[in-house]
């Protein structure tokens, strides 16, 4: 049974952050070990989300007590999301590498959670440094949405193409969400081997959460075996059918 560690918000009530993620892995048939950087009762797009952060030297001995349970030597995956402050990015910096160290197989997945058209920046920008200077750089893939993308490179993303040179900039494979695509949306693969988009119709009303799911779709899909292309297509025909009630198309860019 492949094996996902994620680092990332448990959120009680709605279908996001690392809580949705291991909910659809666990479905999907893999185990899952999760050390949550927050304890929310909702989204806080919704209004004070109560709970708090988990202090950082709480999440620092969970990942301490994962390790010496000897599960960082059977991970498949390791995804990265929300954090809360820099000092948790730290952590999850020096995590990565202890997990390279004892298990190099393991895929890295950065969801460089900061901000989003419409609202900008929404953690505090300490964070979002610690982010783009500690754990993108140690990514397999950096997962980011055009906004974040935008952030990471100093670039305008508004179509595919400005959002393809932009990934091309952070060095490793990217998978970019909510590109727009004239009247539709998309997401962007990019890796050494070219460049695909998967386009659909936009949605009306986007759900907070879609980004966590799609990241957690794709990285299984990966971890099935499936390449970058079938993976991108499959995660975000899922999608579009669950919650555009569309088809998905997609192309190769280069």
């Amino acid at each position: 049974m492949p094996t996902v560690l994620v680092v990332s918000s448990h959120v009680a009530t709605g279908d996001v952050g690392g809580t949705a993620q291991v909910t659809l892995l666990a479905r999907a048939g893999f185990e899952t070990v999760f050390t949550p950087t927050v304890l929310f009762g909702r989204h806080p797009g919704h209004g004070p989300p109560g709970g708090a952060p988990v202090g950082a030297l709480v999440l620092a001995g969970m990942l301490e007590g994962v390790d010496a349970q000897g599960v960082f030597t059977t991970l498949d995956a390791v995804i990265l999301g929300y954090f809360a402050s820099a000092e948790q990015a730290a952590i999850a910096a020096r995590t990565v590498d202890r997990i390279r160290a004892v298990n190099p197989r393991a895929r890295i997945i950065v969801d460089p959670v900061m901000g989003d058209f419409g609202t900008g920046l929404y953690v505090k920008p300490a964070v979002a440094h610690a982010i783009a200077a500690d754990l993108v750089p140690r990514a397999d893939l950096v997962a980011p949405n055009a906004w974040e993308l935008a952030r990471l490179t100093d670039r305008t993303i508004d179509n595919p193409a400005s959002a393809l040179a932009a990934a091309r900039l952070l060095g490793s494979p990217v998978l970019a969400s909510s590109v727009t695509v004239g009247p539709e949306i998309g997401v962007l693969y990019v890796d050494e081997g070219g460049a695909w988009l998967a386009a659909h119709r936009r949605m009306d009303d986007v759900p907070n959460g879609t980004g966590d799911l799609l990241t957690a779709l794709f990285t299984a899909a990966l971890v099935q075996g499936k390449s970058g292309a079938d993976a991108v297509e499959s995660a975000v025909g899922y999608l579009a059918r669950r919650f555009a009630d569309s088809t998905v198309r997609i192309e190769r860019m280069a």
